[in-house]
Order: C-alpha cells, then structure tokens, then sequence
C-alpha cells in the first residue's frame, strides 16, 4: 500500500517537474492524505476513490510549529542569523529558484529589475541558491546595493529571517504554506499555484513573473499591509501542528 501525504496539489503547468511528479505520485497511490480542500476535488476529477482521501492537515505546518518552539527553546540570539535581523529591522525576505525565474535570462532581469525598485523601500534579504547564484554570474545579473545576499542557509536560520520580516517574496510551494500559517504577507512570484488555499485566504498574493505585474502586486500589498488586512487574515483548516496525528490514526484504523 502507497499512501501520499499532501496528494491533490495541482498548479496544471506542466512545464514544472515537481508537477509531473505530484500526478505520477498520486497515480502510484493507494491512500492520499491531503492538506486543502482544492486537493479533494482534483483527486476525485482525476478518479480516485474520495473513501481513500484523507483531510487530515499539513505535516510541514506541523514542523514549522516545531521549530518555532525550538527557536524559542535556544533562544534566538544563538541562532547565526539573529545578528543579520537586528542589524536592518525592518525588511522583506527573497527566495528565487525555479527555472522558470532563473534559468531565461530576460525573465530573470525584469524580476531583478522590480526587485531593486522594492528595495528602495524595504531592505530585501537573499539568501541565494547555488542554481541561482549560478545564473546571476552567467547573466551578470546586478542586485541593488540595498539586497543583501546571503549564503544558502537551513531551515532555523532562514526561519530566524523570514518570520519578523515585513513580506515574504518566493517562488518556492512551502513558504506560501509557512507564511500563510504564521499570517505573514506572501508574494509569490509566479504565474499560477498548486497551493490555492493560500491565495484565497488572502495572505499570499500571486505576483507573476514579470517587472509590471511584480511592481503592481507590490503596490497592492502595502496598501493591504497600510490598512492591516493581514491581521485578520484566517488560517486555513487543520493547520493546527496535529495533522501528523491525524496521519497516524488513519494508518493505525486501516492497517493495525
């Protein structure tokens, strides 16, 4: 028996791998352990049998609570990023990977072009992946003074960061989830989603991939973030740190 946990996730851009393994993975499966609504409806399109769907959470919902209580355990101070955070306190944190980003040269100077323009507000923190870091010495891409790259860093260092910062920027699938559990102002820079609850919660705000639609979504953002919209922003369903528990006592009622 092959059971999927976070089954269902579709953003139908098939040019993305992690799209085709999401479908290749849920072909394989037997039992699916989803984490929104969107994926329940996806499964059953695709003729899956919804006595084999299982509401039951988010498991990296679960580990971001963890290492927060972790953070405060250690005390955040001993954390190595903590100093980075006290030196600029008011910011915006930046992850940038994907190959549709990264990879075409024009794609990645409109974004960085939009990027500098944001940083002449708030002070943006980069941590830079290497396929990243790579690309920007290809292209000889040029980051304002006013970006900080960063090394890669771990998920306590990076969490350290993005959890004070004041927006969150990505094109990652887990951070739109992160930020939009801790209520934090996500935009995503992409075109589309396989995460859509985080969009209709109104946390993260789908920014595209280009300088007009980067720079518009932006401005959308700080009159949101002026108004304070994102205190009042809801967490999704079963977004509780138990979904793992959840996960466990359906294993344990099918197969114990």
């Amino acid at each position: 028996c092959v059971a999927h946990v976070e089954a269902g996730l579709r953003s139908f851009d098939m040019s993305m791998p992690e799209e085709i393994n999401r479908i290749v993975t849920d072909c394989l499966s037997d039992i699916f352990f989803i984490t929104e609504e969107s994926a329940y409806y996806n499964l059953i399109n695709e003729g899956r049998n919804e006595d084999n769907i299982f509401f039951t959470g988010h498991i990296m919902i679960d580990n971001l609570f963890n290492q927060l209580k972790k953070i405060d355990k250690i005390n955040e101070k001993n954390i190595s990023t903590f100093k980075i955070k006290e030196k600029y306190k008011k910011y915006a944190f930046l992850t940038l990977h994907r190959p549709a980003n990264v990879d075409n040269e024009l794609v990645f100077r409109l974004i960085a072009k939009a990027l500098n323009e944001i940083s002449d507000e708030y002070i943006i923190l980069f941590p830079v992946h290497p396929r990243t870091q790579k690309k920007i010495k290809d292209f000889n891409i040029k980051f304002s003074k006013n970006i900080k790259l960063l090394p890669p860093l771990n998920f306590k260092e990076s969490l350290c960061l993005w959890k004070d910062a004041q927006f969150v920027l990505t094109d990652s699938g887990g951070l739109q989830e992160e930020t939009t559990a801790l209520k934090k102002p996500c935009l995503t820079l992409r075109k589309n989603t396989e995460r859509p609850i985080t969009i209709e919660i109104g946390s993260n705000r789908l920014a595209g991939n280009n300088y007009q639609s980067i720079i518009a979504a932006y401005e959308n953002l700080k009159l949101a973030l002026h108004k304070g919209f994102f205190d009042k922003v809801k967490i999704p369903p079963m977004w509780d740190g138990r979904a793992s528990e959840r996960i466990w006592a359906v294993i344990e009622d099918r197969f114990m």
